[in-house]
């Protein structure tokens, strides 16, 4: 059973690293023309885009080794360290992406980028308070869904062929506005979906049972 679950947190590991790295690439450049996302003429736009990227990837890293178990009982100043790493890059990132979020056009996704921030924001914030109160339970518990949070740009673009596949059905296995309007609508939705599915993976699949364990011990 251990063996399993080593096997699939370092799948967890491995698929979520490749698919951020893969995204952030092109922003490694800070070259404007090379964004993945339209980039608007403000002069503020593409830094603000920049620097929530490279800080939710810090925090993605930091987040998977202050679940390290191995470093949490070895190195106990090491994952205090990340802890910080991590809650530290999530409040930069998160408060960045509310003013990203004043450049997207399409109304629905700029309201999933800002419910997942304000989410994110409290989740950490939660999770680094019960820390400070040294109520460790409580604090595990919220950091685990504030990881969550964090994996959902991960499974945003997972999802997007599921998407794609569910807006192909959904018109009648046609494309009225063609394959970039295909693209568009899934892009403009991925958040929610996202949201939806790590939640329920988070609260359904790893918090419930955990408390379960616990009531029965």
């Amino acid at each position: 059973m251990e063996r399993r679950t080593n096997i699939r947190w370092w799948l967890l590991v491995a698929v979520s690293l490749g698919v951020m790295l893969a995204f952030s690439a092109p922003y490694l450049a800070f070259d404007p023309d090379a964004s993945r996302v339209d980039v608007s003429s403000s002069a503020w736009h593409y830094p603000l885009l920049v620097a929530h990227i490279l800080t939710a990837l810090v925090a993605l890293a930091t987040g998977f080794a202050q679940f390290s178990e191995r470093l949490r009982s070895r190195k106990p100043a090491a994952h205090r360290y990340a802890g910080r790493a991590y809650v530290a890059s999530v409040f930069v990132s998160g408060i960045l992406a509310f003013a990203l979020a004043a450049f997207i056009a399409d109304f629905a996704k700029a309201v999933s980028f800002l419910t997942l921030s304000a989410l994110w924001l409290f989740t950490s914030w939660q999770g680094y308070r019960y820390a400070r109160r040294r109520r460790f339970a409580d604090h595990r518990r919220w950091m685990i869904r504030s990881f969550g949070l964090t994996l959902v740009a991960v499974s945003g673009r997972v999802l997007m062929p599921v998407l794609l596949l569910l807006y192909y059905a959904l018109n009648g296995f046609s494309l009225p506005g063609g394959r970039e309007g295909m693209v568009e609508e899934a892009l403009n939705v991925n958040i929610w979906a996202g949201l939806v599915a790590n939640f329920i993976l988070v609260e359904w699949s790893v918090l419930r049972p955990a408390g379960r364990s616990k009531e029965l011990s």
